[in-house]
C-alpha cells in the first residue's frame, strides 16, 4: 500500500482556498507562491521575455511556465483546472429589501447547489474599479467578516419543506444585510468606507458571496478536507506547488500551469479555456526561443494536456447514482475520467500516460465512468483539447457535496496528486 502524504499538504490547500475566496484572489494567491519561487511577472502588452520562470495572470486567469533555454519544438505538458466556482455574485444596483429588512440582489452564478446557502454567515470579496484622475485602478477587496445571511423559511410556515425544498433564484435568494428601509447607494457606501474611499469614486465590481467557516481537517483520524470551492481550488493548488518544485534539468518537456476562469458557466470568455489566451501565449514562447511557424505546430503536436478539476466520489447514500462497476472512493488517488461522448478529453494514450505517471510515483489511481442512463457533466479538458489541437487527459481528486457552499474532499488525494504531476513532468515519455 502507498505511503499517505502528510497533512501539512492538505493544511497548506486549506490556507490557500481560505484566502482565495474569488478567482481574482486564487490568480492574487498563485501569483505569490510563483513570485517567491523565482517567477517573474509577463505583462502581455509587452515585448516577450527570453526564456526563464514566467507567468502572466488576465483577470482571474493564469498561466505560468518554465522554458529555460531549450529547442524550440519541445513540447509542453499543461496542467489545466479552473480557478471559478459557483456562488451568489452581487448585482450592480443591488440595494432592496422587504418587510424592514435591508437586502441584497444577486445572481447565481453556475451551478449552484441553492440549499446549501441557508442559514450560512456570508461575506464579501471580489474586485472593485475606483476613480483614478481621468483613469481607473484595480483593487481587491475582502471583507472577511460575516455580513450577510440566507435565513430559511421556518418549517412551521412551509409544512412540506422536507419532500422536497424548490428554491427560486430571483425571490428567495435575496440575503439580508441590515435592517431599515432600502437606500440606492447604501451598499456602494459600505464598500467605499471598507476600502477607505470616497463613494463616488467607486465605479464598478465584480464581487461575490463566500461562507466565513474556516477550511478543515475533519474525521477521527483528520481523513477530510472540509472547504468551500474545492471544486476548483484543490487543483490549482496542487498545479502551482507542483510546478514551482519543478527543476530545470528535471524535466522532458516545458512544464505550464493554466489556471481558467469561467469553467462554471461554459468557459466562453477572454480568460475562459475557448479564449485563444493560452495558444498565444504558446505561440509567444516559441518564438521566443527562436522558432517560427512551424515550430510552433511541431510544439504543440508532441504536447499534453491534463485537464485537473475534481471527480464524483461514489456516495454512499446514493450509490444508485453511480456506475457499480466503476466505484470512486475518497483517499484512493487521483481519478482517470472517461466519457465515450467526448465530455471528457481522456482518450486511451492519454490515460496511459497519467497512469504510468502514477506508478513511477507509487500513488493509487482510480478510472471514473458516469452511469449511461445519467448526463455527465463536462471540463475544460475537450475544450482546451479542440483549442489547440493537443491530446488531453481528464483527471482529478475524487470529492462528495460538489457545488456545494461546502464541499467534501480526502485529505490524502491533493498529496497523490502532487506527487503524480510532480512524476509525468519529469517523465522522458508522454
Amino acid at each position: 500500500m502507498p505511503e499517505a502524504p502528510n497533512l501539512d499538504f492538505a493544511r497548506a490547500m486549506c490556507s490557500f482556498i481560505d484566502a482565495s475566496p474569488t478567482p481574482f484572489h486564487v490568480v492574487e494567491s498563485a501569483a505569490k507562491t510563483l513570485t517567491a519561487n523565482g517567477f517573474g511577472e509577463v505583462d502581455e502588452v509587452s515585448a516577450w521575455p527570453e526564456p526563464g520562470r514566467h507567468f502572466v495572470r488576465r483577470g482571474g486567469a493564469l498561466v505560468a511556465w518554465i522554458d529555460s533555454d531549450t529547442e524550440p519544438v519541445d513540447g509542453f505538458v499543461i496542467v489545466g483546472a479552473h480557478s471559478d466556482s459557483p456562488n451568489l455574485r452581487i448585482k450592480p444596483q443591488p440595494d432592496t429589501g422587504k418587510a424592514g429588512f435591508k437586502q441584497l440582489g444577486v445572481e447565481v452564478y453556475g451551478g449552484v447547489l441553492l440549499n446549501s446557502w441557508l442559514d450560512r454567515d456570508l461575506a464579501v470579496a471580489g474586485r472593485v474599479f475606483i476613480r483614478d484622475g481621468h483613469s481607473t485602478c484595480e483593487r481587491l477587496i475582502l471583507v472577511d467578516r460575516p455580513v450577510v445571511r440566507l435565513p430559511q423559511l421556518a418549517i412551521h410556515l412551509d409544512r412540506g419543506v422536507n419532500d422536497g425544498l424548490k428554491l427560486n433564484p430571483q425571490t428567495h435568494m435575496s440575503p439580508v444585510w441590515g435592517l431599515g428601509m432600502a437606500t440606492p447607494g447604501a451598499f456602494a457606501a459600505f464598500l467605499a468606507d471598507e476600502i477607505g474611499i470616497e463613494s463616488g469614486d467607486l465605479i464598478s465590481w465584480d464581487l461575490m458571496l463566500h461562507d466565513t467557516m474556516p477550511s478543515a481537517l475533519t474525521g477521527p483520524d483528520l481523513e477530510f478536507v472540509s472547504a468551500p470551492r474545492l471544486d476548483n481550488q484543490l487543483s490549482c493548488f496542487v498545479a502551482i506547488e507542483s510546478l514551482v518544485s519543478v527543476s530545470d534539468n528535471a524535466r522532458a518537456a516545458i512544464p505550464m500551469v493554466a489556471l481558467f476562469d469561467h469553467e462554471e458557466v461554459g468557459s466562453a470568455s477572454a480568460t475562459g479555456a475557448t479564449s485563444p489566451m493560452l495558444r498565444s501565449i504558446i505561440e509567444r514562447s516559441v518564438l521566443a526561443r527562436e522558432g517560427d511557424a512551424e515550430a510552433v505546430h511541431r510544439a504543440l503536436a508532441a504536447s499534453l494536456v491534463i485537464s485537473c478539476d475534481n471527480a464524483h466520489a461514489t456516495h454512499p447514500n446514493y450509490a444508485d447514482r453511480h456506475e457499480p462497476d466503476h466505484q470512486i472512493a475518497l483517499n484512493g488517488g487521483p481519478v482517470i475520467k472517461i466519457n465515450a461522448n467526448e465530455r471528457y478529453a481522456t482518450e486511451a494514450a492519454t490515460a496511459a500516460a497519467f497512469q504510468l505517471a502514477c506508478e513511477h510515483a507509487d500513488v493509487p489511481f482510480q478510472k471514473f465512468v458516469n452511469r449511461t442512463d445519467l448526463a455527465c457533466g463536462s471540463t475544460i479538458g475537450p475544450l482546451t483539447a479542440a483549442a489547440l489541437g493537443v491530446a488531453a487527459v481528464d483527471v482529478g481528486c475524487p470529492q462528495l457535496a460538489m457545488h456545494s457552499i461546502r464541499e467534501l474532499a480526502g485529505s490524502h488525494d491533493p498529496g497523490y496528486l502532487h506527487a503524480a504531476l510532480n512524476t509525468l513532468w519529469s517523465l522522458t515519455e508522454l
